[in-house]
């Protein structure tokens, strides 16, 4: 019974995370398709910060992220470009 309890919480999870990722993707080609090839990071990162709070996702932008090394909180400036319902890190490239 266990078991069955947590397979099934685990594909529950599993749906809710690609529903997730599948949102994410989406508003990242949504804001390819308007924006086009060619700009810096930080404009497909705004804009993609606009798309995915439009569609109701918590999301944090440059959200610092510390090292720990051998217990030790090292604030070495880390920052995730943007953080989603906790759960997604996406990190902004263009070349």
């Amino acid at each position: 019974m266990f078991r069955r309890v947590t397979q099934r919480t685990a594909e529950i999870h599993g749906e809710m995370e690609n529903k997730l990722t599948d949102k994410i993707i989406g508003a990242a080609i949504e804001v390819h398709r308007n924006l086009g090839p060619g700009l810096l990071e930080s404009a497909y990162k705004e804009c993609l910060f606009f798309e995915l709070r439009s569609k109701g996702l918590i999301v944090e932008k440059e959200k610092p992220l510390p090292i720990i090394y051998k217990e030790i909180k090292l604030d070495h400036g880390y920052r995730i470009d943007l953080l989603v319902e906790n759960t997604v890190v996406i990190e902004i490239k263009t070349i």
